[in-house]
């Protein structure tokens, strides 16, 4: 089974944010992240897939998660 593509959508003072990517590095997990708070392109992209300003915004292939929802991001990596 090929590994899902991640994206996380955060910003440098976002806790929960923080807590993801710890989440996905502690299960080898390989993301992208952008850093809304200085990339205005990625900030628009993130905000038209999720209709929000909040962050963490992630995207496990095509399903997105606003927050830092464990219980989900287990379910949708199949860990």
């Amino acid at each position: 089974m090929s590994q899902p593509t991640v994206t996380i959508y955060s910003t440098p003072t976002c806790h929960f944010c923080h807590m993801a990517k710890e989440y996905f590095t502690e299960n080898n997990i390989a993301y992208e992240d952008y850093n809304v708070s200085t990339n205005l392109e990625k900030r628009k992209e993130m905000i038209d897939k999720s209709s929000q300003m909040g962050v963490p915004v992630i995207c496990i292939d095509d399903e997105i998660i606003v927050g830092y929802d464990q219980e989900k991001i287990k379910e949708l990596l199949h860990l």
